[in-house]
């Protein structure tokens, strides 16, 4: 079955409204947090691939985005990249739908229309983006999550998780088109994104994936299964990258001043009961990221 550019797997699953658990790399999955969220959601569900690009090369560059090879004896096999959906069941709750995008390169407004096609003819209730970014925030402190919703439900969800609003203008990613036009399209549709210390590079962040677990639990009944690894191994990394800042005196001296902004935002939150900062905060906060601070 061909829905845009997309090819399903024949025949197409029936979906209870699914809410779509989407990823977007490389735009908005620092650390592979999002990535690390749907490999656990489909390996608990099972979730098998039902669909996928029939052409991915008329929307990406294969020399940004590498294909992978096995040799073995001559060419065993070449994984290309790809936009995947996976479906997951779920007795008595609405399924999952499991998106992963990747960023396209060209033909982006076609690539937009056949994302927007596909959650609509599964007939998707929420749209859910997940994913991490780098920001002014030290590791020693809870990680925060930021985000919006589109829709009075989706808006509800953003409250339940006590996230941060989002106020930005500048360059962004093509790929934002969705979110606004499955919400036009009556598909609720929400952003979470986990901040992440700027100057801790990991390919697996165990805290962010976590943290992004948690929202899934507490809004959309996802269980914590994993949690308790992903918690042990959160505290490993921190232990380790709080011992390179022993032994880096710029971060030394760094590491107070975002401990001391962040407790500023915090106080804010707590007196006036809105995550919004002063001008004068907004200048001490982000003023670290103009600091080559390098990497833990």
């Amino acid at each position: 079955m061909r829905i845009g550019g997309f090819q399903l797997l024949d025949p197409v699953p029936e979906c209870n409204e699914p809410y779509v658990v989407t990823t977007l790399r490389p735009w908005i999955d620092i650390n592979n947090v999002g990535t690390l969220v749907l490999k656990e959601l489909a390996a608990r569900f099972g979730a098998p691939e039902i669909g996928k690009l029939s052409k991915p090369g008329l929307y990406y560059d294969f020399t940004r985005y590498r294909p992978t090879i096995h040799l073995d004896e001559g060419i065993r096999d070449v994984s290309i990249p790809n936009t995947t959906i996976r479906y997951a069941k779920r007795e008595g709750q609405n399924d999952l739908l499991l998106l992963r995008l990747l960023e396209p390169h060209a033909h982006a407004e076609h690539y937009i229309d056949s994302v927007v096609k596909l959650l609509k003819a599964f007939n998707a209730k929420k749209y859910i983006l997940l994913g991490g970014m780098y920001d002014a925030v030290p590791h020693t402190r809870p990680l925060l999550v930021s985000g919006y919703g589109m829709g009075e439900g989706a808006r509800e969800d953003v409250r339940k998780a006590e996230a941060l609003p989002i106020t930005y203008r500048g360059p962004s990613t093509i790929v934002n088109l969705i979110t606004k036009q499955v919400a036009e399209s009556g598909i609720e549709a929400i952003v979470f994104i986990v901040s992440l210390p700027r100057y801790v590079v990991l390919e697996e962040d165990r805290a962010g994936k976590a943290k992004l677990m948690e929202i899934l639990n507490t809004l959309y009944g996802v269980p914590l299964n994993n949690n308790k690894e992903d918690f042990e191994k959160a505290l490993k990394q921190r232990t380790l990258i709080s011992s390179r800042i022993e032994n880096s005196p710029e971060m030394k001296i760094l590491l107070p001043e975002l401990e001391n902004a962040y407790a500023m935002r915090m106080k804010t939150l707590e007196e006036e009961g809105a995550p919004h900062l002063t001008p004068e905060m907004e200048e001490v906060f982000w003023k670290t990221l103009g600091k080559d601070i390098g990497k833990a």
